[in-house]
């Protein structure tokens, strides 16, 4: 028996990853490589957006937190891109809370999974039940559906549909913690080199391409919480589309689980769902 995972977002790598720690055979099958996903254009501040049910969000954050911190307390060969960070929410005050370098941690990610034995391969698929041929369900073999957006026709779900996000990447002003007004939404979100700063959110918007009008209000909303950021040089443009849902679908049918409709917050839920959906794969087999 093995798993194959479909999708090489934040969400799918680490069910990968997890699955892999359990002791399963694991493969990730992706259109889209880990750096072209919607997951990379992400500023990373660990923090539920757009995700239900409330619930369940609640509990696959606290457990994404705690995995966050832990990580952020050991030293690995390849940088994971986790570190724990005060700021400020407009609306609750300061805190401290996990911010992830999201093209640090994916490579980390995939780095982890080839590390464990498992492997990761571009692959367009048009169906589930094409992967591994007539005689996957007699071995027992089991597809995890971490397609993001791409659920609308892999998951035939057409209640997902994209939210799309735009950020502007600015040089690093030595800033060294981070900003959230959620009714913006505005964030400012500080790395080691540099600071994204967004944001839009768009629903039923397709387009990934940056609006440069767009981009001025970002810039100006997040200069309103950090001055210094106004003159700011501009790195990059990016838009992501977040693949949402009503609530996310975290459920087995037959031999395929489904993980998908994380919103704005798949590298907030990420390690909690890939706690779930190691318990629906089951165990390894005895032989």
């Amino acid at each position: 028996m093995r798993v194959i995972v479909v999708g090489a977002g934040v969400v799918g790598l680490t069910c990968a990853v997890r699955l892999l720690e359990a002791g399963h055979r694991v493969d990730v099958v992706a259109r889209d490589l880990p750096l072209e996903t919607t997951s990379a254009v992400a500023a990373g501040l660990v923090h539920p957006h757009r995700a239900g049910p409330p619930d369940l969000v609640e509990a696959w954050t606290a457990r994404s937190v705690a995995a966050y911190e832990a990580l952020s307390r050991v030293a690995t060969g390849v940088p994971h891109g986790v570190v724990l960070m005060e700021g400020t929410d407009v609306e609750h005050g300061v805190r401290v809370a996990p911010v992830v370098d999201l093209p640090v941690h994916l490579r980390w990610l995939v780095a982890r999974v080839e590390s464990l034995g498992g492997t990761l391969t571009r692959l367009n698929l048009s169906a589930l039940a094409h992967l591994g041929g007539a005689d996957r369900a007699e071995r027992g073999d089991v597809v995890v559906n971490c397609s993001g957006l791409g659920a609308r026709l892999l998951g035939a779900d057409p209640t997902v549909v994209p939210a799309a996000g735009q950020v502007v990447v600015l040089e690093q002003v030595g800033l060294d913690r981070w900003w959230l007004d959620a009714r913006g939404p505005t964030y400012v979100v500080p790395r080691e080199r540099e600071i994204v700063v967004g944001g839009t959110d768009d629903v039923g918007e397709w387009s990934r391409t940056p609006s440069p009008a767009t981009a001025d209000d970002i810039v100006a909303r997040a200069a309103r919480l950090v001055p210094a950021l106004a003159h700011a040089r501009v790195l990059r443009h990016k838009v992501g589309l977040r693949p949402t849902r009503p609530e996310v679908r975290l459920e087995r049918v037959g031999g395929i689980v489904h993980c998908y409709g994380h919103g704005g917050a798949g590298v907030t839920l990420s390690w909690g769902c890939a706690d779930d959906v190691v318990a629906l794969v089951g165990p390894v087999s005895a032989d």
